[in-house]
């Protein structure tokens, strides 16, 4: 026999869980305890919001669904944000919230409203405990939180049902489907055809090719078929972007769509890799003509209609690409000579070779900070300039907030990758009003023993919002504010501190922090409107 909570935490364990983030109520104690008899470990968060973020984090780097843990009422409010980003950013997480009992809900009304309610829009599904059928409704959930596209999935449990005792039931478990693949029909060969005959191609892959394991397939057509590849941000380094073929992460940033953008128009074949253009912004909306020769390998249908294709392949990503590059040698005349010109062109944009200011940051951070570090980036125009410049030498090695594009998520990003990964350096770069946001988690940082490294651009501004104001010709207003001693801040919280206004003060701090078992936070002092022109 096992309690509900039990067989929560060994199935959550089973499914590859180590962590879960939230804060305790007296709703949730049962589960918590569940989690902690199965091995999954609980950390104390700050705010469920950051919870969440840290739990995102934590997939990232395990490949397990993130687990986010909050009593009734507030706790459940709380993290809307997070859960709505993980809806969004196509992130298995479960949403794990206390609640009364029926009975005691017909009459008790303080802190009580309806979580399903709440959730339903932003989740894949939410879920009500009970003990007969806990087993598979756990499984359940996790089932849908991974299935294509991942998501959220909220499972709502009642106190009582939480200790109840239950006999293990039969049947319970799910089998994963078998990967499906393009049939050999005449779409599949005509699309073969395309790529064999392409001598201007370009490959755009996403996030699903990352669900799906698929990095092997992309990188062996953009290297045997000579193919440049495009990525979004979240797919950044699904291909190392050190390599001759690879433009890097796209759809943030109009300078550089004005570089990039053309490349596609004028492409005689367009492949479409896991591409869930979700991430981009609406410059990539319907880019390519009626008539252009675009093959589509998605996960799921297309039905957000922010592009269409000639050809579309609904399956597994990774065993599609296989079998469309299958003993192909292709035609293209791309050179080495020319993608490396392109990436110059971009790499002008940002002038990562000046003497000091948000590019010489993010310049002297990749050069100092071992290859394999794991780095996380808030919103704003900070993250737009440091997604074009970081280079990511492995898949899901630069985590944001790509197509909700919330504030304050680099630090729980960070933390929860920490945990999880605890072996690999993570840089967690974030704005001033971004981290004003989340202060109080460098202390979650301190708790759990989670030495990231915290790089603040510090402007004293919402740049990107300020940037936007005087291009419609606004006043200046709620987008300026007084600056805050990051560095002195940090100490108070048992963490390192330093303010720099350098490449060789830089240099310096993230010495001495990569040599700390601390989390270290460097202010990076930066003049206003240091962002002109660069995004």
């Amino acid at each position: 026999m096992s309690t509900v909570s039990q067989i929560i935490g060994q199935r959550l364990y089973e499914a590859g869980c180590r962590h879960a983030f939230g804060i305790p109520g007296g709703e949730v104690l049962s589960v918590m305890r569940g989690l902690d008899e199965a091995g999954v470990k609980f950390t104390l968060v700050k705010h469920e919001n950051s919870g969440g973020f840290m739990a995102e984090g934590a997939f990232h780097r395990s490949g397990a669904p993130g687990v986010l843990i909050a009593t009734l009422g507030p706790g459940v409010a709380n993290a809307v944000n997070v859960v709505a980003n993980a809806l969004q950013d196509r992130v298995p997480m479960l949403f794990i919230t206390g609640c009364v009992d029926e009975d005691e809900a017909a009459t008790y009304t303080h802190q009580v409203f309806d979580h399903a309610a709440l959730m339903r829009p932003i989740t894949k599904a939410s879920l009500r405990m009970s003990a007969g059928a806990a087993q598979a409704i756990i499984d359940k959930a996790l089932a849908i939180a991974m299935d294509d596209p991942p998501g959220p999935v909220h499972v709502d449990v009642p106190i009582s049902v939480a200790l109840q005792e239950v006999v293990p039931a039969r049947g319970a478990r799910r089998v994963p489907p078998a990967p499906v693949a393009p049939a050999d029909t005449e779409r599949f060969q005509q699309a073969r055809a395309w790529l064999a005959a392409a001598r201007r191609p370009v490959i755009i892959a996403g996030v699903e090719a990352l669900h799906h394991h698929a990095q092997a397939q992309v990188e062996a057509l953009v290297r045997e078929l000579r193919i440049p590849l495009i990525t979004t941000y979240k797919g950044k380094g699904i291909v190392d972007e050190r390599s001759d073929m690879v433009i890097g992460g796209m759809g943030l940033s109009p300078l550089a769509d004005q570089v990039v953008l053309p490349l596609v128009r004028e492409a005689d074949v367009v492949l479409l890799a896991g591409y869930d253009p979700i991430e981009m912004r609406v410059g990539w909306r319907n880019v390519w003509a009626d008539d252009a020769r675009v093959i589509e390998v998605s996960a799921t249908r297309n039905t957000h209609y922010m592009h269409q294709s000639a050809i579309s392949f609904v399956g597994d990503i990774r065993h599609s690409l296989a079998a469309l590059g299958a003993g192909l040698a292709g035609q293209s005349q791309w050179t080495e000579g020319a993608v490396a010109d392109i990436k110059r062109a971009i790499a002008a944009i940002y002038r990562a070779d000046e003497e000091w200011g948000p590019a010489a940051i993010v310049d002297v951070a990749r050069a100092l900070l071992p290859a394999n570090t794991v780095a996380s980036v808030d919103s704003g125009a900070h993250r737009i300039l440091l997604s074009q410049v970081w280079q990511c030498h492995e898949p899901r090695t630069l985590m944001q907030s790509s197509a909700l594009c919330t504030m304050g998520c680099s630090l729980p990003l960070g933390i929860g990758a920490k945990l999880a990964e605890p072996e690999r350096p993570v840089a967690v770069f974030t704005g001033d009003a971004c981290l004003e946001m989340t202060l109080g988690e460098l202390a979650t940082a301190r708790d759990a023993r989670a030495p990231v490294i915290v790089f603040v651009f510090a402007d004293e501004s919402l740049s990107l919002i300020e940037i936007k104001q005087r291009a419609n010709g606004l006043p200046n207003l709620g987008v300026d504010f007084a600056g805050t001693d990051f560095a002195g801040v940090a100490r108070a919280m048992g963490g390192l501190g330093f303010e720099v206004g350098s490449r060789a003060e830089l240099a310096a701090a993230i010495r001495e922090s990569l040599a700390s078992d601390r989390f270290a936070l460097i202010s990076c002092r930066i003049p206003r409107k240091a962002y002109d022109g660069r995004i």
